[in-house]
């Protein structure tokens, strides 16, 4: 529960963070949704609402979990998972699968091991969810590397799946530095500087030495930009692109949603971490366009 003014001030910038990743999933859906995820369109909103999708649903239940408890606890955030789990919001299938079998009294230990022959899901699904995680440990960034490894495993235990977790929560958390945000280089050497070897940890020291390239569309056809879906074809560009608009929530979406691939997932990692703290906000008019966090998520106050 939240309570002291420390907590307070973690569940403010983990909201913030939240808002600007619903904005980024939601709008970038309006480009990605139509041909993939029809059944949104039918949702009881206003005309013209921008709806988000799983991607936002799922870092409710994040966040949800830490003003619980303070820290992830994996049980309760595969129940909260699975008890919110709307299968109309665009979740890919061997989630929608993992989490009505949670529901239906399953060990998430065994079904999310289990997947794809054993290996584990390596796509993107543990990193669009976790920038809120990486705000709430703005005061200390190898914490959020940790919290964001284990908040993971429930659903992604492949391990390029995990560190793309991570590095999406590190570069929340730097970007959440009271003091200011980094500079674009030290955000993406810091988010290195915390993540293990891994394919994702290659496409960020790729995507450090493109940050002089202003031609997002060339940047994303050496990192990926998500058309594969992987965290590893996915996190490097999106934080490349949230590195170079840390103070400026409109440009950073635009530069991610210009180059297509899964934008709602692309957009709603860059609009979470480019928000994360509250200093960079999306404007008004975004935000009111956006479809209301549920009523389940956590609020401030």
């Amino acid at each position: 529960m939240i309570a002291d003014s420390s907590s307070q001030q973690r569940l403010e910038r983990a909201l913030a963070a939240l808002r600007g990743l619903a904005v980024g999933d939601a709008l970038g859906s309006q480009f990605f949704v139509p041909a993939n995820y029809p059944l949104l369109k039918r949702r009881e909103v206003p005309q013209g609402t921008w709806q988000w999708t799983d991607d936002t649903e799922m870092a409710c239940s994040v966040l949800a979990v830490l003003a619980a408890h303070g820290r992830i606890d994996q049980d309760a955030l595969a129940q909260s998972f699975a008890e919110h789990h709307d299968f109309d919001r665009g979740y890919g299938p061997a989630v929608n699968r993992l989490l009505r079998l949670v529901r239906e009294g399953g060990d998430w230990r065994e079904l999310s091991s289990a997947l794809f022959k054993g290996q584990g899901s390596w796509g993107n699904g543990a990193a669009m969810r976790i920038a809120p995680l990486g705000a709430w440990y703005a005061d200390d960034p190898e914490q959020a590397t940790h919290q964001a490894e284990i908040s993971a495993y429930p659903t992604h235990q492949h391990r390029e799946a995990v560190v793309g977790a991570m590095a999406v929560a590190a570069a929340a958390a730097l970007a959440a530095d009271p003091a200011g945000p980094p500079t674009p280089a030290a955000l993406l050497d810091g988010v290195v500087a915390l993540v293990p070897r891994s394919a994702v940890g290659a496409g960020l020291r790729r995507a450090r030495d493109m940050l002089d390239y202003s031609d997002s569309t060339t940047v994303a056809a050496v990192l990926g930009c998500g058309r594969r879906t992987t965290a590893h074809d996915t996190v490097p560009f999106a934080l490349w692109s949230a590195a170079r608009s840390l103070g400026d929530f409109e440009r950073a979406f635009w530069t991610t949603a210009q180059v297509g691939g899964d934008m709602d997932t692309t957009c709603a990692i860059v609009g979470g971490v480019v928000s994360s703290g509250g200093k960079t906000t999306p404007p008004e008019s975004w935000l009111q366009q956006t479809e209301p966090l549920p009523a389940w998520a956590p609020t401030s106050g």
